[in-house]
């Protein structure tokens, strides 16, 4: 959720910093400060609540000039949005620090440092870690030993960043839960909580793994895994051109990434398949030996990943004729689980650093499952680094927090998945090579859809005045429908509901009048007949319809039937393509409402805590 960017360099920091900042917008947050060591050995903190602009005009007033500094945005946990419980938090007036993450047992150490006579200022839990740092700076007198110590008395999840005025030369950080990111450069060093907010200044990252700490100086990084020892994380090149991360020409993030989704599910089919088969060994060196062995798939994920794994449960059973279960992070990890031999644990995430997700891998690891597969588009990631095998997404960066490209192109990598499984359990080279060829075709559809633009904005207009949608889909449509019901209420604000059509009887139709507008897709499969009579019974209820609609599939238009045609897809693949013209119905019915479409209200890109 919440950002971090600090800087340790010959030059001043300050508009770095900013940059950083602002590119880390993204995520979701109420407020913005930094903390910058000034020439005259003292610390000038700035903070505001709001936007990254509202720090940025402070700033302009009373500058924060220094050559190191850390910086954040926060997302409100522990205490309203206010100033005064915005980061970076101090100690006195020597030691700031700034903290994404929650630290559980707060309140334990809250009264323990009242006790000690420590002042509290905010009603954070990040507060506690500044003043625990600063009663063990002074027991030790070295800030690395300082919070080394502090952080063994934390429960929770944490990426902390210190600077203390009496080491003007360095910052030391660290991390458990959240994640943490070193930019390297010459002569200077950066550290982020994702490697975009560091872009403009370099190319190179080291990656922090769980429980270590590392001294980060101009010309140096030395790093501590969790039992103290040094430790090699290795640095590795950004493998997107920073203008991945700009608008272009488009108005909102978000368009650019649904126009870029013919590229990025090709980037994310390449090197994996042949013109007729996946390549197995692309999944990883072991992934023959564990599909072979595989009798079970337990999906794991959240929100749009979550939708992903509902589309591959159809693909799974069907292809590969194994028996997969699909459940929400959350859910999944607080309750007990009855472990089928042979399961192999699929864990779904954008950014691979989803708190639920990871700790529901975490837990599965601990009770047995046979092995872990991420499905992810960020290559350091945590979720990455501790799976058995790995999909990477090829989405590229994705700003707007209203995922787009990254659910085609988990999709895309599930669809391989579920082939390669599928081979070791009776799918014929025919079969395959017929799916093989409907996934070539995938980048060309999505063109074609997004031709139909200026088509789908006019359809937007018919939802200016509504607060309420129906969306219907029937079997593999359905999380297709659930998840363009999801677009539509994240970026628009307008209530909306998915439902397997056939469930319409079974109480949504009492919904449905002239002021519900019902949304369906409808390719051409062996469910489309039964759709149609769905249809019909919305019609008959006063419902107004915007059906998208294979021409194959003879959906007429007509009073109060809207009918776009989509091009013809196989079966299969039409989950990735039905998706499209529903982001971009959202996208549409946004713009025309005036809402915020790439920072919607309440919502964060990154969801890294509970």
């Amino acid at each position: 959720m919440c950002g971090i960017v600090g800087a340790v360099s010959e030059r001043d920091v300050q508009g770095i910093l900013l940059e950083g900042l602002r590119r880390l917008e993204y995520r979701g947050y109420d407020s913005a400060g930094m903390a910058v060591l000034q020439a005259d050995g003292s610390i000038r903190r700035a903070r505001e609540v709001g936007k990254v602009a509202a720090l940025a005009d402070a700033i302009a007033e009373t500058p924060c000039r220094g050559d190191l500094g850390i910086a954040h945005t926060r997302w409100a946990t522990h205490g309203e949005p206010s100033r005064l419980n915005a980061h970076p938090h101090m100690s006195g007036d020597r030691l700031a620090i700034v903290h994404n993450g929650i630290i559980e047992n707060y309140q334990e150490l809250r009264d323990q440092l009242k006790a000690a006579g420590f002042e509290f200022t905010s009603q954070t839990d990040t507060e506690v870690v500044v003043h625990l740092i600063e009663q063990e700076y002074r027991r030790t007198g070295a800030l690395i030993e300082a919070v080394r110590a502090a952080i063994g008395q934390l429960r929770g999840a944490y990426a902390l960043a210190v600077m203390h005025a009496d080491e003007p030369d360095h910052l030391v950080v660290c991390r458990e839960g959240s994640p943490l990111v070193v930019g390297v450069g010459i002569g200077e060093n950066f550290i982020a909580s994702d490697q975009l907010a560091l872009l403009p200044v370099t190319d190179r990252f080291m990656f922090l793994e769980e429980g270590d700490l590392a001294d980060i100086r101009r010309d140096s990084v030395k790093i501590w895994d969790r039992s103290g020892a040094p430790a090699d994380r290795g640095i590795t090149r950004f493998e997107h051109g920073a203008d991945s991360a700009d608008k272009g020409e488009y108005r909102h993030y978000m368009l650019k990434e649904i126009y870029e989704q013919p590229k990025v599910i090709k980037a994310t089919m390449e090197g994996r398949v042949t013109a007729s088969r996946v390549l197995e060994q692309a999944l990883g060196t072991e992934a023959g030996k564990l599909l072979e062995n595989v009798r079970h798939v337990q999906i794991i994920a959240c929100g749009t990943s979550y939708h992903a794994g509902m589309v591959a449960r159809y693909w799974i059973e069907e292809l590969a004729g194994v028996p997969c279960s699909v459940e929400v992070a959350s859910e999944f990890r607080y309750r007990k689980h009855v472990i089928q031999p042979d399961t192999l644990f699929l864990c779904i995430s954008q950014s691979g650093e989803t708190a639920d997700t990871l700790a529901a891998l975490r837990q599965a690891k601990a009770a047995g499952f046979r092995a872990a597969l991420a499905i992810c588009n960020v290559p350091g990631s945590s979720l990455v680094r501790e799976s058995d095998l790995v999909i990477m997404t090829q989405a590229g960066p994705e700003i707007g927090v209203a995922s787009t490209k990254a659910f085609t192109t988990q999709l895309t990598a599930l669809l391989l998945f579920t082939l390669a499984l599928a081979r070791h359990n009776g799918l014929s080279e025919q079969q395959e090579a017929e799916i093989i060829a409907a996934i070539h075709q995938l980048p060309g559809q999505v063109e074609q859809v997004l031709a139909l633009d200026s088509d789908i904005a006019e359809l937007a207009r018919a939802f200016m005045d509504k607060n309420h949608s129906l969306f219907l889909g029937r079997g593999a449509m359905y999380p297709v429908a659930q998840e363009g019901a999801l677009k539509l209420k994240e970026i628009s604000y307008i209530h909306a509901e998915a439902y397997p059509a056939g469930e319409l009887k079974h109480g949504p139709l009492a919904l449905v009048d002239s002021e519900m507008p019902v949304v369906t897709v409808a390719p051409n499969n062996d469910l489309v007949e039964k759709l149609k009579s769905n249809l019909e019974e919305v019609r008959a209820r006063g419902g107004e319809l915007f059906v998208f609609a294979d021409k194959a599939a003879e959906v007429k238009a007509g009073d109060g039937i809207h009918v776009l045609q989509i091009p013809p897809v196989h079966p299969i693949t039409a989950p990735i393509v039905y998706t499209v013209p529903l982001q971009l119905l959202s996208y549409h019915v946004a713009v025309l409402k005036g809402t915020d479409v790439d920072q919607p209200r309440n919502l964060a890109k990154s969801v890294t805590v509970e």
